[in-house]
């Protein structure tokens, strides 16, 4: 019933869109719409945000809701179905090229389903003897550690979650705390895309930056720790699911023998760019990492090599269809950004009183985060060059850098929420709406700290 309720007005949207893109917009193609809309022009380019958004929020689906953001933003910047056409065919290949977290969903698939983390659990269970908030926050720090030193929180979070998820099932102060983690991580790390192009565009070295920043990405990160305690502690975690009989017999050398590849793929996520740093060779690559954990599989678990790679292969399913999905709403984002509405959302942040110069670009960078956190790499480049005209110090460039990395927590189209949903196995919707409180308090504890230093 529902998609009967949703195919009609999506369908009626579409051939709207078909009749007026076709016609008396393509007599606007000779007029290119500015890249900086001013007036009454910009408050209209940034109509179509505010429309997806609402229609998310109300749980209408995603890919509905991109086509009429979509739609408006074609009637508004006068884009026509050749251009939409180029940005849909660029936006799919663009999310299906995100290959580590794509390799490391299969890979962390293939030891989930091969046992795993259940004998990880079985032993962490008996150790800590119930104390499940412990386990929480050291779910947190292995997210900030993986996704600091793999500059990647996708992929780190694809790894991580489903071992979460299985000690403990989906809890709301989890998840938010990994996605936190996640964003103060990856917008800060020394390997990732996003502190290299802060650098590039402020011509401040990586290591200047990243030292600038530590002191703050580790508040964050011990924020986001004692959220997962609490958040465990509040509502009485417990370990989910009792051991089965087979498990219940194994020793703890046992057990540890079917841990070893969970073992050593996070060791692998989490120090491989270090160790590939300190050999001068990717000795750690996905490459590399991927064939030595299948066959540690094969070797340390009950599966053979068959069961291995296959368990591997079906392990890609999810993460490909969902990119699959992304990329088509990116392509309206996409399209949406054409009409200027991002820069003049950013444009905005100029306006504010000098004191407030700072917080207000922070708090631009973060609403430009929420529509388009696929890529906070690609939303500093539009955010950051505003904040490098009006003299941002490294460390207030970071203050905008961490704005957008919390925005993107809040995106639909984010990979680490996207990875998120998948391994705690929850609605996608219902991770932003359980992410809202505490990335929002995050926010204003961010501006707080950008309006003071």
């Amino acid at each position: 019933m529902n998609k009967k309720r949703y195919f009609l007005p999506s369908f009626l949207v579409f051939m709207f869109m078909f009749i007026l893109s076709s016609v008396p917009v393509l007599a606007a193609e000779a007029t290119k719409q500015p890249a900086n809309p001013q007036g009454f022009m910009a408050v209209l380019t940034v109509i179509p945000l505010v429309v997806i958004l609402a229609l998310l929020f109300k749980k209408v689906d995603m890919l509905v809701a991109g086509l009429v953001g979509g739609v408006m933003a074609m009637l508004i910047g006068g884009i026509t179905l050749a251009q939409a056409n180029d940005f849909f065919l660029k936006a799919i290949p663009s999310m299906l090229t995100i290959t580590v977290p794509i390799i490391n969903s299969a890979v962390a698939m293939a030891v989930f389903k091969s046992g795993g983390y259940t004998s990880a659990l079985t032993l962490v269970r008996r150790a800590i003897k119930g104390k499940v908030e412990y386990f929480a926050a050291f779910i947190v720090i292995l997210q900030a550690a993986a996704t600091y030193m793999s500059g990647i929180g996708g992929g780190s979070a694809m790894v991580i979650a489903p071992l979460a998820f299985a000690a403990m099932g989906a809890i709301p102060e989890l998840i938010a705390a990994m996605a936190i983690a996640a964003a103060v991580s990856f917008t800060t790390s020394p390997a990732s895309l996003e502190s290299g192009v802060v650098s590039k565009l402020s011509n401040v070295p990586v290591a200047q930056y990243v030292d600038s920043m530590r002191i703050y990405w580790i508040g964050f990160v011990v924020l986001a720790i004692i959220l997962a305690f609490y958040g465990a502690k509040k509502r009485n975690a417990i370990f989910t699911g009792e051991e089965n009989e087979e498990v219940r017999n194994m020793t703890d050398s046992e057990l540890f023998k079917n841990t070893i590849p969970v073992i050593f793929l996070l060791f692998a996520v989490i120090f491989g760019p270090f160790v590939n740093k300190a050999v001068g060779m990717p000795i750690l690559s996905p490459l590399v990492y991927t064939i030595v954990t299948v066959a540690l599989i094969f070797i340390c678990t009950k599966f053979n090599l068959s069961q291995s790679v296959n368990a591997m292969v079906d392990g890609s399913n999810y993460i490909l269809v969902k990119l699959f999905s992304v990329g088509i709403f990116l392509a309206f984002i996409n399209i949406i950004g054409e009409t200027g509405a991002f820069t003049a959302i950013v444009g905005v942040a100029k306006l504010a009183p000098a004191a407030l110069v700072v917080p207000a670009t922070v708090l631009a960078g973060f609403l430009v985060g929420v529509p388009a956190g696929a890529y906070v790499g690609s939303v500093l480049t539009l955010v950051l060059p505003v904040a490098v005209t009006l003299g941002f110090t490294p460390m207030q460039l970071g203050f905008v850098a961490m704005g957008v990395g919390l925005g993107s927590q809040m995106s639909f189209v984010n990979i680490t929420m996207q990875a998120l949903s998948s391994g705690f196995q929850t609605p996608i919707i219902d991770v932003v709406k359980g992410n809202s409180k505490w990335v929002g308090g995050c926010v204003a504890l961010l501006l707080i700290i950008s309006f003071i230093f």
